[in-house]
């Protein structure tokens, strides 16, 4: 089976370096047309030029494909709004958009400022959001659309220093787990990525030797399969140095202890083992299957 994005346009953000511009020039030599996003910032998010943007819009060109610049900050709707317009008059149609922008402002939780909590989170999770719902109505009236979010493991295990930049990966997770169920009838499928790649945001944190083997080009299939045609909905897949593996959020099957004198904290404590026991765990793939377990559990007994 070969993977073509031929006659699709596709937008992907952050794509001026690191996994971003993997990401395009993938799509881009597959037959995309892409919009490359990239506001041009240092990695904790100041500054901005264009120039990051061009150079790879120069690269697609001269491998024969079609791209465009685009430098708008994901966390300005008015600007992702003017971005996904100019690929629309371009080019008639958004079907595939990659939600790849990031910063770092990495501290304990202790020193971490507001600001700097804050910022992560709109970078992050509210620029997902903010590209997602400029795209969603365009693909809902093709009845064609293809999302990935970018989460981490830091989000999805934690990582010391990191409690910003976890709880909007793991909101873009959240984000998803609902854009997959309101998406499926109009064809839109919805994945989310946890990357280990050697980025500008990484390079600091690892060694030379292991950077060597995490070369973001390793982590670029994965989204390729997560946006194409026979893609899967809802999936969060981590993909690094060659490896791919799913991630999938079970629920074990627990204990009913009723709702009269059994049902005590001290029993919990007690029941610790059967309640964490994952022999049957279940996977959920929205809400209702949590309360429909719950019940089906108060029926067994």
């Amino acid at each position: 089976m070969s993977i073509s994005f031929n006659g699709k346009v596709a937008i992907v953000t952050g794509a001026g370096g690191g996994l971003g511009r993997c990401h395009a020039l993938d799509l881009a030599a597959r037959g995309a047309k892409v919009v490359v996003n990239d506001l041009g910032g240092s990695v904790d998010g100041s500054g901005g030029s264009s120039s990051a943007a061009e150079k790879v819009v120069e690269e697609i060109k001269a491998a024969g494909g079609e791209a465009m610049a685009n430098g708008a900050s994901v966390t300005d709707v008015a600007q992702v709004e003017a971005m996904v317009k100019d690929a629309m008059d371009a080019w008639g149609r958004v079907d595939i958009l990659v939600n790849n922008a990031g910063i770092l402002r990495d501290k304990s939780f202790t020193k971490v400022s507001d600001e700097d909590f804050r910022l992560v989170l709109e970078v992050h999770l509210m620029g997902s959001v903010n590209c997602s719902k400029a795209v969603w109505d365009i693909m809902k009236e093709q009845n064609y659309g293809r999302i990935v979010v970018t989460s981490s493991s830091s989000g999805l295990y934690g990582n010391f220093g990191q409690t910003n930049y976890g709880a909007a990966k793991m909101g873009c997770v959240g984000l998803i787990n609902t854009l997959k169920l309101e998406g499926a009838k109009y064809n839109i499928k919805c994945n989310a990525l946890a990357p280990v790649a050697g980025t500008r945001m990484t390079e600091s944190l690892m060694p030379e030797e292991v950077l060597e083997k995490l070369q973001p080009e390793f982590v670029t299939p994965a989204v390729t399969y997560m946006v194409s045609e026979d893609a899967p909905t809802g999936v969060i897949m981590a993909a690094g140095a060659g490896v791919f593996t799913r991630v999938m959020v079970h629920e074990t099957m627990g204990v009913n202890l009723g709702t009269e004198g059994d049902m005590t904290a001290e029993n919990i404590a007690s029941n610790w083992d059967k309640i964490s026991d994952m022999t049957d765990a279940r996977l959920c793939t929205q809400g209702g299957d949590q309360t429909m377990k719950i019940f089906e559990l108060i029926g067994k007994s």
